[in-house]
């Protein structure tokens, strides 16, 4: 919708669309749905759920048997974003690499953007 025409407004790593697919299949769902929300000490956070069905005003991105749906009031906010998923050994989790992002809190789950108030 906000994106360069043919190209996905949010690319996944292969560790990423791994993980996707394999929780994909774990939880029976069509995919993840990626947001972003009030809230955090920066302002916004990130939202990730399982969904079942596919909100038409989705944006979609497949890869590698990977399926993420962009929440319609998140798009503008995450265009060119990268998501990882990073194994470590005290944390595991997805990583957001938007060149959106303006501030980040220490914990990096809060995020400021350039036209947030």
């Amino acid at each position: 919708m906000f994106g360069i025409p043919g190209k996905a407004a949010v690319t996944m790593t292969p560790a990423a669309s791994r993980q996707i697919a394999r929780l994909m299949s774990r939880q029976g769902s069509s995919g993840l749905r990626i947001g972003v929300k009030k809230g955090g000490c920066a302002g916004m956070e990130y939202t990730m759920d399982y969904v079942s069905e596919v909100n038409p005003l989705d944006e979609v991105v497949e890869q590698d048997g990977a399926r993420v749906m962009i929440a319609p009031m998140a798009q503008m906010f995450l265009i060119g974003t990268e998501l990882d998923y990073e194994t470590g050994l005290i944390e595991s989790g997805f990583k957001f690499r938007n060149p959106n992002v303006v501030e980040a809190c220490g914990c990096g789950e809060s995020i400021k953007f350039r036209d947030e108030g």
